[in-house]
């Protein structure tokens, strides 16, 4: 069953997305199997094992299981200096 899911982008994901959040449908039961499916459909050249996963404001694992209605943010590496 497909749910809305309010994903946010920052640093290299919002360059590559384009913009900085969107609400989208999508039956992915987990964090991790959204980010599967938006690096296939926007083509991320990130990889999971290089960001942490947000959802509803707390870190979590990427098993965690998705409602609808969530925020998710991936967290991308932070250039610093």
């Amino acid at each position: 069953m497909n749910k809305t899911i309010h994903v946010e982008y920052y640093a290299i994901l919002r360059e590559q997305r384009g913009i900085s959040s969107e609400a989208l449908s999508s039956a992915a039961e987990s964090a991790g199997a959204l980010f599967d499916e938006l690096r296939a459909a926007r083509g991320f050249t990130v990889t999971p094992d290089m960001l942490k996963v947000v959802v509803n404001e707390e870190f979590s694992a990427w098993d965690h299981p998705l409602n609808d209605g969530d925020t998710v943010v991936f967290i991308p590496p932070v250039a610093g200096g």
